[in-house]
């Protein structure tokens, strides 16, 4: 009486593995830059918020009629103002949450980036009156 195959055989099986393996080859670079990307997109999300958040602060000068660099309250926290835009030093309390990212000197870095300081949004306030100020988005370091 003849017994049935059971299983794989041995070239079978050596045959998936190498299929396997070819699929990896190809995949792998495809996921690898996910992480790269992700922070990248979440330094330019950064950088929406930030000319939102500039934008928002400066409406409210506008219609409060403060002064040039009069501070103004956005959800009962005070923004330091210059030329009715938020200051440089100010525009960390224009937002409500920016985790993940650390402040100082009007740049908010990415903290988990490898170069932090290559991955980042910048802030500048304007120079003079009826001019906007600048938000530049560094991802060379993401």
């Amino acid at each position: 009486m003849k017994t049935q195959q059971r299983g794989f055989t041995l070239i079978e099986l050596v045959v998936v593995i190498t299929i396997l393996g070819i699929l990896a080859a190809f995949a792998l670079p495809r996921f690898a830059g996910l992480e790269t990307r992700a922070r990248m997109a979440a330094v330019n999300g950064l950088a929406g918020s930030v000319r939102a958040a500039a934008a928002l602060a400066h409406s409210v000068s506008l219609v409060t009629g403060a002064t040039a660099s009069q501070s103004v309250s956005l959800e009962g926290t005070t923004v330091t103002m210059a030329f009715k835009y938020p200051a440089t030093a100010g525009i960390d309390d224009a937002l409500q949450d920016f985790s993940g990212f650390s402040f100082a000197a009007g740049a908010f870095s990415f903290s988990s980036a490898p170069t932090p300081a290559g991955c980042r949004v910048t802030y500048t306030q304007p120079a003079s009156a009826n001019v906007s100020p600048t938000v530049a988005v560094t991802t060379g370091g993401c």
